[in-house]
């Protein structure tokens, strides 16, 4: 997978920008607040029909606008595939492929592969469970449709039931029968969604485990366990158990809308024991065997962004992973750094091919926050 060139239109603090890329390495550098997360945020903004930064759609259009545009040329086996993402205040997003609008958005998950390491990522380890859960279903959603559907009509029922259960407590009333109805349709859903999930952390824990050892460049084990209710009982015996909580919580408090990842390192959580330098690693395999298991699953190498690589580890370890990426041909990628030195020396002393973009050379109508 190749992205050719990209063209801007009143996106974040861009009036206007368009760009040809080199095939293998982009290297996008510039003072802070030029907008080099904003460029990589609008390649992911193309793959996944949203931000990776602001999922709030109206908050990428540019100050004073009032609509954007994303048109991006790719190469994907060998064809030529014209994606653009556009967005008007007031009006649905619209992503069209080839001039033809999806009916769904959900349609083109999976089609453009993309692969993007930030500095955000910490909140993989810090955070709650809901943002492992999404990493878990943002992998396995670009390889299995019929996972992503099933998770779009579980979570709908799931806002169902919750309103149910308000409803129940606001009007003290209770209906068993519309309730049921609810729990069989998670259950179906969610069983499906479970099973999906296991079978994955059980495909992935072998590649998580080799990137991190190629990463830290140490033999140090370490483990990735799925944690969810449906382990010990099933939805029906969940949801007998916990109808009286979920009465006075007034939401659904069991179910895979609650499942959880773990991550540890020599048997211990990577949050609470592990150094920063082991944090990182770990977050940059998690992020490099996402890159393999979605390779190995749609014989597509995905297109590389890494975002301000240098806040999140030593230049030593940069070196290795641009050296990785190159030996390995991993194909295309972007990298962002306020030194351009610094990631012109790294990167050419592994790469015969790669691109230079300065963005303090550009002009702009404002600076990003």
């Amino acid at each position: 997978m190749i992205l050719k060139s990209l063209s801007l239109l009143h996106y974040k603090n861009f009036e206007a920008f368009e760009y040809k890329f080199d095939s293998k390495i982009n290297c996008i550098v510039g003072e802070n607040g030029k907008g080099k997360t904003n460029i990589l945020d609008s390649i992911y903004h193309l793959a996944y029909t949203k931000s990776y930064f602001n999922p709030i759609t109206s908050q990428n259009i540019q100050h004073g606008q009032d609509f954007f545009v994303i048109d991006g040329q790719f190469e994907r086996q060998s064809k030529t595939e014209n994606i653009i993402v556009s967005f008007k205040k007031g009006d649905k997003k619209i992503v069209k492929r080839n001039a033809k609008a999806y009916d769904k958005l959900s349609e083109h998950i999976g089609f453009i592969p993309v692969v993007i390491v930030s500095p955000t990522d910490r909140d993989l380890i810090l955070e709650g469970s809901d943002v492992r859960r999404k990493f878990m279903d943002s992998v396995i959603s670009q390889v299995d449709k019929v996972y992503l559907n099933k998770l779009i009509k579980y979570n709908k029922i799931l806002s169902q039931r919750n309103a149910l259960l308000k409803y129940f407590a606001t009007n003290r009333t209770f209906d068993n029968t519309t309730l049921t109805v609810y729990n069989e349709q998670m259950q179906d859903l969610g069983q499906y969604i479970y099973d999906a999930r296991n079978q994955f952390i059980k495909d992935f824990e072998t590649i998580l485990t080799q990137r991190y050892q190629e990463i830290c460049q140490k033999d140090e084990p370490i483990q990735i366990t799925y944690k969810s209710q449906l382990h010990e009982r099933s939805f029906q015996d969940l949801f007998e158990k916990h109808l009286q909580k979920d009465m006075a919580l007034q939401y659904t408090s069991v179910g895979t809308h609650k499942d959880d990842l773990l991550f540890d390192i020599k048997n211990y959580p990577v949050k609470k024991f592990g150094s920063q330098g082991q944090q990182k690693s770990y977050l940059v395999a998690l992020k490099f065997a996402k890159y393999d298991y979605l390779k190995g699953s749609q014989g597509l190498n995905p297109i590389l962004l890494l975002d301000d690589i240098f806040d999140k580890l030593d230049e030593n370890r940069v070196k290795h992973i641009v050296n990785m990426v190159t030996q390995q041909d991993l194909g295309q990628m972007f990298i962002s750094d306020t030194h351009p030195e610094r990631t012109e020396n790294v990167v050419k002393a592994h790469a015969k091919q790669y691109k230079m973009i300065n963005l303090n050379q550009f002009k702009f109508a404002y600076e990003s926050l």
